[in-house]
């Protein structure tokens, strides 16, 4: 009898754990009433979170040039050590889009990685940044996302082996990985830092590429900005920290150019996948580069 309320016991402190762990990886969207009181979109303010957030340069078809740019109907493939994730259509197409989702689906999707079902969303959608995002701005950018031209298209599903196909495991990814808070503590920085901040670690998720990550996908402490590995297995992705022995030596009028025109102070031109970033951040206003220039060169020094 003693054995069997040993086991029993036991049982039961594994059903609890178990429980509790289901508890706390669960998917945590924001209620409805919190994206209620929002004020009504501003489409330009919309438009330039659009172009901060580089969302073209995923979500529109791959080899879209001028205007096709932002018909947003996926389809890109992104290789990853984890499988292939294939980006989808985020058009206000009703069906293969976003069009019948609601402003509370779209700000939890984009601040909670939660999808409109319900279910965790893989980070290589950058919600890991956009946590850090003002909701009147996503409110924005879903009113301006809205204007734009409808797609049916529907992106194929992610191809990844056992165990990343479960996505009840991104619930245990998040615990570990996933907030909201400065990605750096900058005191008494002034406004423009702090602007640049906002752009950098927020809507702009310069630190999904530019920041090397462990065996679990998770960035590695202390070494924010700091450059690694191409996790699509070409190249390197540069370090841009004020340590750096590129951009590190560059000015904030030359980081704000080079943003603008896509020319280094050596008069070298921009490549690789950093082309289509610096062709939406040409787009932004000329107060929002030198904000990120700012802010690139008060990242404090490792």
């Amino acid at each position: 009898m003693r054995l069997k309320s040993v086991v029993a016991g036991l049982v039961v402190l594994a059903a609890i754990g178990a429980g509790g762990g289901l508890w706390l990886t669960a998917p945590k969207p924001l209620p409805e009433s919190h994206w209620q009181a929002l004020a009504a979109p501003d489409l330009g303010n919309g438009e330039r979170i659009f172009n901060a957030g580089g969302c073209v340069s995923c979500h529109a078809a791959p080899g879209a040039e001028g205007d096709a740019k932002r018909v947003l109907s996926g389809g890109l493939a992104l290789k990853s050590p984890f499988g292939t994730f294939h980006v989808p259509n985020i058009s206000p197409d009703p069906k293969a889009g976003i069009g019948e989702w609601t402003l509370a689906e779209f700000g939890n999707a984009m601040k909670r990685g939660v999808g409109r079902n319900g279910e965790h969303l893989y980070p290589s959608f950058p919600y890991g940044s956009y946590a850090r995002m003002k909701d009147q701005d996503i409110a924005d950018l879903y009113g301006f996302m809205k204007t734009l031209p409808v797609s049916n298209n529907i992106a194929a599903p992610h191809e990844l082996g056992f165990p990343f196909n479960i996505r009840l495991a991104v619930g245990g990814w998040k615990l570990l990985y996933f907030n909201d808070a400065p990605r750096v503590e900058l005191a008494g920085a002034d406004p423009q830092v702090l602007a640049g901040q906002y752009l950098v670690e927020g809507p702009g998720h310069c630190g999904e590429c530019h920041t090397p990550r462990n065996a679990l996908g998770g960035f590695k402490a202390g070494e924010w900005l700091a450059g690694g590995p191409n996790p699509e297995g070409e190249g390197r992705i540069p370090d841009i920290t004020p340590g750096s022995k590129t951009m590190g030596a560059w000015s904030t009028d030359e980081i704000a150019a080079y943003l603008e025109t896509g020319f280094t102070p050596d008069y070298d031109s921009v490549g690789g996948s950093m082309v289509d970033v610096q062709q939406n951040m040409a787009r932004l206003k000329a107060e929002d580069r030198a904000a990120i220039a700012a802010y690139l060169k008060a990242v404090p020094v490792r």
